[in-house]
């Protein structure tokens, strides 16, 4: 559908810069909103968006700042890929605040200034901490979300909960995607397998809370993405929600196990106390995806992780 318009707030992001690149391929007006905080190194982020192949418009806005979101919707968007939030179960633990003013009322501008410029669809991306701890495993779109263990993913379910507002109020379009771990070249430097794998080859402790078996459904991110691109052409209900996951689920003893073998590597692992806020488990059901959206995750968790250690020696100098 060449000529289609997307922005993308957090596009500079690791899941943000992989979409772009895939929308920007497939012929679409790319728009990217960031404001570049400082969660993790910007120039991290300048470098995601350096390596696309391809044009984009780039707009240094802060969801926080209504003025600011409005004047990046005046310049004529159809659909928009809401991947912008502060991330990450335990910082939001620390400093709620932050949360709930960006995931909250950021989400809230962007819905609003959406709504005023006439935006058809929106995706929001939503996150697999919504389960907590009461949903069964593998958890289904349709469990009732009863006990949320962190700020973080309160603000989740709160942004999913403005998406069906708005779709049912205004005939906006949206769609809620759940994702799933999501990892792979250019995956934060703040997550399990970058971390890990950093500490691998430095030769530095690897931190295990717990005894090793909390259990994540790990989703390589071009499988993400593919997910995300269907749910732009999605023609279904007005508001809808899609687990994004790999549908299979992997403790964090067994992680540490297979980037050892990835990366030739033996882990030096120090155990520490289970963190408040953490899940147990996540595991997607992801049936309803595969009938409606077509979706299919194809990276296995080895040749996934062989990727992204591929990755990281490239550009790490290892």
């Amino acid at each position: 559908m060449d000529g289609r318009r997307i922005l993308i707030t957090g596009g500079a992001g690791f899941i943000g810069s992989h979409a772009a690149a895939r929308f920007i391929r497939d012929g679409w007006t790319v728009g990217v909103l960031d404001d570049f905080n400082d969660f993790y190194d910007p120039a991290i982020k300048e470098s995601n968006l350096a390596a696309l192949d391809g044009t984009f418009q780039l707009y240094r806005a802060d969801i926080r700042t209504p003025s600011d979101v409005e004047h990046v919707f005046s310049h004529g968007w159809d659909t928009v890929l809401h991947l912008a939030a502060r991330a990450g179960i335990r910082p939001s633990i620390l400093n709620p605040r932050l949360y709930i003013e960006t995931n909250v009322m950021g989400t809230f501008n962007v819905l609003e200034a959406a709504r005023q410029a006439g935006v058809g669809r929106f995706l929001f991306a939503s996150s697999s901490s919504v389960y907590g701890a009461e949903a069964q495993t593998p958890f289904r779109e349709s469990a009732s979300l009863t006990r949320t263990l962190s700020p973080y993913a309160a603000t989740k379910i709160a942004g999913e909960q403005m998406c069906s507002t708005y779709a049912h109020l205004h005939g906006m379009r949206v769609v809620s995607l759940r994702f799933f771990t999501v990892y792979g070249p250019g995956q934060r430097p703040d997550l399990a397998i970058h971390k890990f794998t950093q500490a691998l080859f430095a030769g530095t402790t690897i931190d295990q809370y717990g005894e090793g078996e909390t259990r994540r459904d790990y989703t390589y991110v071009d499988d993400i993405v593919q997910g995300v691109r269907a749910a732009a052409e999605y023609e279904g209900p007005a508001y809808d929600i899609f687990n994004l996951g790999g549908a299979h689920t992997l403790s964090l003893g067994e992680l540490i196990l297979k980037l050892e073998a990835a990366t030739g590597k033996k882990a030096l692992v120090r155990r520490c106390p289970e963190q408040p806020g953490d899940m147990p488990a996540t595991w997607a059901d992801i049936s309803k995806a595969k009938e409606l959206l077509g979706y299919s995750p194809h990276t296995p968790i080895d040749q996934g992780l062989a990727k992204f250690v591929e990755w990281y020696k490239s550009s790490h100098a290892c």
